[in-house]
């Protein structure tokens, strides 16, 4: 069966960005006859809240988005990424890194427009260091890596000269991103991952990381972003187009009929719920190009 899933950080109120994402996702797996997966990414503990998770499980129910089984909650699975990173150690792929730019958002989804850098493996060959904490970084080869993404088609990634080594565990013990993902996606049996295009080059890195494991890959597939007035993507930064500032002004099948518009999917931003678009939805009619969006539904 067809498995696709949605995974939030408890870091803020979900915004407009997050619920177009909620939906496409949503809409993507059920009209296959699928299933639709929820996990709570809160392994960056100085971030994420309960109350958070608690508010976007709500704010999810209100929307009509309901999920099939009972959250997956990252925190409660330390060991079993325990357990995979051993397996990546006792090969000889990972060494400890001293270098502290990075470390700090590693526990984070790694937006392109975040400024990412490529790690050069300044530490990869340093003698051992006694007495040091630092993150671990995971070996990446000199390869070309191919990916096919179900909406932006096909494109190549040298692992080395555009990804480099990178962070599966931060200097403070929290797991990374990269890998927690990719361990979670496998033991869930999710088939499908639909996130924002700014993720391109995460498939690549979780691509390599699942063949190292022995994982399966899914489907990825991308969207376009959701933008301000200023062409930046939206984020929990902005706050007039966060759930608490949208309950107050919409209801849920106007926000559903709006994000549909803004998709593709229906002609007209009209209030809709999401179960009668399923019949209507195709990635073809999703643009490939960011959306600019305004503070109100139909600006």
């Amino acid at each position: 069966m067809d498995k696709g899933r949605f995974a939030p950080s408890p870091t803020g109120r979900m915004h407009l960005g997050n619920l177009f994402c909620a939906l496409l996702s949503w809409l993507s797996a059920k009209s296959k006859g699928g299933e639709w997966l929820l996990r709570i990414e809160d392994i960056d503990p100085a971030r994420s809240r309960k109350e958070f998770a608690d508010l976007l499980m709500d704010d999810l129910h209100w929307l009509g988005l309901e999920w099939d089984g009972a959250p997956v909650i990252q925190s409660q699975r330390t060991d079993i990424y325990e357990h995979y990173f051993r397996q990546l150690q006792a090969r000889g792929l990972t060494y400890p890194c001293y270098c502290t730019r990075a470390d700090l958002l590693a526990t984070q989804a790694p937006h392109e427009s975040d400024g990412r850098v490529v790690y050069k493996g300044t530490c990869r060959h340093l003698p051992p260091q006694p007495g040091r904490q630092g993150a671990m970084r995971l070996i990446v080869p000199d390869r070309d890596m191919h990916c096919t993404d179900g909406h932006y088609g096909d494109y190549m990634v040298n692992l080395s000269s555009h990804v480099g080594d990178f962070i599966i565990r931060r200097k403070d013990g929290a797991w990374a991103y990269q890998l927690a993902v990719v361990i979670d996606d496998a033991l869930m049996g999710v088939t499908e991952v639909v996130r924002g295009r700014d993720l391109l080059l995460s498939s690549p890195q979780q691509t390599y990381v699942a063949d190292l494991l022995g994982f399966p890959h899914p489907q990825f597939i991308h969207h376009p972003l959701l933008c301000n007035d200023e062409g930046q993507r939206l984020s929990k930064r902005d706050r007039s187009l966060d759930m608490a500032a949208l309950r107050q002004h919409y209801n849920a099948s106007q926000l559903i009929g709006w994000l549909a518009f803004l998709a593709g999917i229906a002609p007209t931003p009209d209030a809709v719920s999401a179960k009668a678009l399923l019949p209507y939805f195709s990635w073809e009619k999703v643009p490939k190009q960011d959306i600019t969006v305004g503070e109100n539904i139909h600006s």
